[in-house]
């Protein structure tokens, strides 16, 4: 069954896919689009993830949208205050009606001849399979399995007689009040729950085999307030985002060239969240360098709180087995639980699993490079929106969608069917596509495309670089070729 031909089809109703076609409604009206969306609500991690306290880990004025203000007090919104926002947008932009539900992307073709795209999809739920067409594919539909999130191999798991699930998986209706919970893991999602359920349980432990670099931040940016009180609401979210924009660059790029003096300061930070009496080796004095792995952000210390006020510990150690009442440690120890929480993150899944073919030929998305970091060399017509991993994510999608959006008027202008983006340098050095040490990142190594070691196929994770670069550069480019 044949759909009518868009000028493009937007993969994911996400913070980026909703964030493009705002951009298109805003800058491109004259282009026909829509949205698949493989679940049945918009909002991606923010609707699928429904684990206690799930929040932003960027403040909202860079992990907004630029076009569109932040009018909440809180830095560090919560999932239903970003849902509202998500939702807010697609009313005041015209979106909503353009989105397509329960459409599962499987297979992409090119066909350079004609320059279309056609989409085959599946209807989760009644397994209806459905065809569209467009010029062009804007991919947001995320990095990572939406199915299934990583869970190592524990040994003796069978034998634990309590609760065990993943984050990704949460049950609503779980009750964990005045229950032992451990919560393997010391990321983002970790340090998040542990405080969200620390007043309700027994106890709650985290267990981690290695520390994470933590800091608090307070959740009301009180010089963003005083900002917001004296200015109009437009100015007012331009100059807070771009206030937080350059704090956050000096602070990673202090972190990667002072990374010793930097450590001692965030040690210094955690000290004086914790006192004097707790120590902060092993717990909190990771032996990577600051940013070598994702920096986790606790708005207002509410994990430091937790584990001061007593009701959160760490124990920093490997597991050997699991026993019929918790886990049994490296050293010993026998950690006694009634629920298991295992946050031990993601696996990573590029372009939702489905099949990219040109010219009904399978295409190898693990032998190109990324181009400016949103789109692949050799395929044609196909824009990637993929956020910064040491800031906003949504700081480079929104710089993706202004790039597509000049693009689109200059082919429009010199009557252009396709783009597509090819590597002429001799020796193109491969490094992989993500410059972050964590695990999540080496378990998909041989899954994602790669980054080149120059530009403009090295993503070098500066938002004021990628600014000029998408922003104000020309898009006439000797590696682009236009037909």
């Amino acid at each position: 069954m044949k759909r009518m031909n868009q000028d493009i089809i937007i993969i994911g109703a996400g913070l980026s896919g909703i964030g493009a076609a705002c951009h298109l409604e805003r800058k491109n009206k004259n282009k026909s689009y829509i949205i698949l969306e493989a679940r049945e609500e918009i909002g991606g991690t923010w609707s699928l993830f429904k684990y206690p306290g799930i929040r932003s880990d960027s403040d909202m004025y860079t992990f907004g949208y630029s076009f569109k203000t932040w009018d909440d007090d809180k830095s560090f919104a919560d999932a239903p205050s970003i849902l509202r926002y998500l939702h807010q947008a697609t009313e005041e932009y015209n979106v909503k009606d353009k989105i397509k539900f329960n459409q599962k992307v499987v297979s992409y073709n090119f066909d350079e001849e004609n320059n279309l795209w056609t989409l085959k999809t599946i209807n989760p739920k009644t397994k209806e399979e459905l065809e569209y067409t467009s010029q062009f594919i804007f991919n947001a539909s995320g990095y990572y399995n939406y199915d299934h999130g990583y869970t190592p191999e524990f040994k003796g798991l069978e034998d634990f007689k309590g609760t065990f699930l993943h984050p990704q998986k949460w049950d609503t209706s779980l009750d964990y009040k005045n229950k032992k919970v451990v919560v393997i893991g010391s990321g983002a999602t970790a340090v998040t729950i542990v405080p969200k359920i620390a007043e309700d349980v027994d106890t709650v432990t985290m267990l981690q085999r290695t520390p994470t670099y933590i800091a608090a931040l307070p959740n009301k940016d009180k010089i963003a307030k005083f900002i917001k009180r004296i200015l109009p609401s437009k100015i007012a979210h331009t100059i807070v985002r771009a206030k937080n924009i350059l704090a956050d660059m000096i602070f990673y790029n202090l972190c990667r060239k002072y990374p010793n003096m930097m450590k001692k300061f965030i040690l210094k930070g955690i000290k004086k969240e914790l006192g004097n009496d707790f120590p902060i080796a092993p717990h909190f004095s990771p032996n990577y360098r600051p940013w070598d792995q994702r920096f986790c952000l606790v708005p207002d210390g509410d994990f430091f709180k937790a584990i001061k006020k007593g009701k959160a510990n760490v124990v920093t150690d490997t597991i050997d087995t699991f026993v019929e009442n918790g886990i049994k440690l490296s050293s010993g120890k026998i950690l006694e639980a009634d629920i298991i929480i295992s946050a031990t993150g993601l696996k990573l899944l590029p372009f939702g699993g489905a099949k990219i073919s040109l010219n009904n030929k399978p295409f190898n998305i693990t032998k190109q490079f990324i181009y400016k970091g949103l789109m692949l060399s050799e395929l044609p017509n196909f824009f990637v929106f993929a956020g910064y991993t040491n800031a906003s994510w949504t700081l480079k999608s929104d710089l993706t969608s202004e790039y597509i959006s000049r693009v689109l008027k200059f082919m429009e202008k010199n009557k252009l069917k396709s783009i597509k983006a090819k590597v002429i340098e001799e020796n193109l050095g491969e490094l992989p596509l993500i410059n972050l040490d964590s695990g999540y990142i080496h378990r998909a190594k041989d899954i994602l495309p790669k980054q080149g070691d120059r530009f403009p196929w090295r993503l070098y994770q500066n938002y004021i670089l990628d600014y000029k670069v998408l922003r104000i550069n020309s898009v006439r480019d000797k590696r682009i070729e236009f037909r």
